[in-house]
């Protein structure tokens, strides 16, 4: 390895031990930290400068080049512009999965190359390898860890210049290491939420950009619960958060969100977590991409997510049109949320997937 390799460097000990890798396999590498979100007016929370200080802590242990960059003009270009859109139209957006092909696997990849850095590394918990039909995304080795989900917009371009260290380890396995080789982010906290988000409230976040229309909530057969504070704060299976507990005549079950009628501004819920109007066997999906460039045949028996982290689900493509296509599952699933990514597997080998568009869940009879 005689190029140079840009590490996306975050402040965490993913991307930390990313570097130390490589340079320990005599990689020539240096650091970069990109601050995707402009924090200054939100409540004086910003934790980017702490992480940015934290990456540069560790490139100086490891002696490498240091560089930060400010990519939060393409990100709300190309990334958070149109997740405001999408709850705007009731659905649920992952803007996780946008920002890695626009801007982690894109902008990134730009300003790496203009400071000499033919190859990029990132502290993902994925592999990937090159065959006679061109580069593949894998799953990580830590099945709990894996984040190939995240990353199936990625295409042939973007995973020729990209590499991937920590995909071969565990997590343990790398915390580990992390504090035999004394980095500083050995004991940090994994980052957890939306990627621009982070730590922050949701909803109130969320209110700074959106204004929600009250309306009420309903029991599937149009009993009057309580009241929404506007529907772009409600997710199919949702169960937290809907303030609608201890309701007279009803059992201290939870409430699920099992519909948004935007029409009526109305928001359905259950308190059967095995509701029909949760379930779905089908689902259509658009906006579709292949890693390979290439589709599956319509009839390939394959795996599915259509959340993170969830267990492979068996799946056949019944129709591929365009950029559309429509899954039957094996078993009904859960919460089929539009808006959100379904991805599709053979094996440990990611092919990509679709934006989920609708699902053959029952919808009720009340609604507009």
């Amino acid at each position: 390895m005689n190029e140079l390799t840009m590490v996306a460097m975050s402040g965490g000990v993913d991307s930390s031990v990313t570097a130390l890798l490589l340079q320990r396999q005599g990689a020539e590498i240096a650091g970069m930290f990109m601050k995707n979100w402009e924090e200054d007016d939100l409540d004086g929370v910003c934790s980017a400068e702490a992480d940015a200080a934290d990456a540069r802590a560790v490139a100086d242990m490891l002696g490498i080049p240091f560089h930060a960059r400010n990519f939060a003009p393409e990100y709300w270009e190309n990334v958070f512009e149109q997740f405001l859109a999408e709850l705007e139209a009731g659905r649920t957006p992952n803007p996780d999965v946008l920002c890695n092909r626009e801007i982690k696997f894109k902008v990134f990849l730009e300003h790496a190359r203009d400071l000499g850095a033919e190859r990029m590394a990132t502290g993902h918990y994925v592999r990937s390898d090159r065959t006679d039909d061109g580069y593949r995304l894998l799953k990580g080795v830590d099945g709990n860890k894996d984040q190939s989900y995240f990353l199936y917009m990625l295409d042939q371009a973007q995973l020729a210049r990209a590499c991937f260290p920590v995909g071969e380890m565990n997590k343990s396995d790398l915390r580990a290491l992390a504090a035999a080789a004394g980095l500083p982010t050995a004991g940090k906290k994994d980052s957890t939420g939306i990627c621009f988000i982070g730590e922050r409230n949701y909803d109130r976040f969320i209110e700074q950009y959106l204004t929600g229309e009250p309306g009420d909530i309903v029991t599937t057969d149009g009993r009057l619960l309580g009241r929404h504070r506007g529907l772009m704060h409600y997710t199919l299976g949702q169960r937290r958060g809907l303030g609608i507990g201890g309701v007279r005549g009803f059992s201290e079950a939870p409430w699920f969100v099992v519909h948004k009628d935007l029409a009526a501004n109305l928001l359905f819920v259950t308190q059967d977590p095995s509701d029909p109007h949760l379930l779905s066997r089908r689902l259509e999906a658009e906006s579709l991409t292949w890693i390979s460039g290439r589709a599956p045949e319509p009839g390939a028996c394959l795996t599915a997510k259509v959340r993170y982290r969830q267990a492979d689900q068996e799946v056949v493509l019944e129709r591929l049109e365009g950029d559309t296509m429509e899954l039957k599952f094996a078993q009904p699933q859960r919460a089929v949320t539009p808006g959100q990514s379904v991805v599709l597997y053979d094996g440990e080998v990611c092919l990509g997937g679709g934006i989920i568009d609708s699902s053959d869940r029952r919808i009720p009879e009340t609604s507009s």
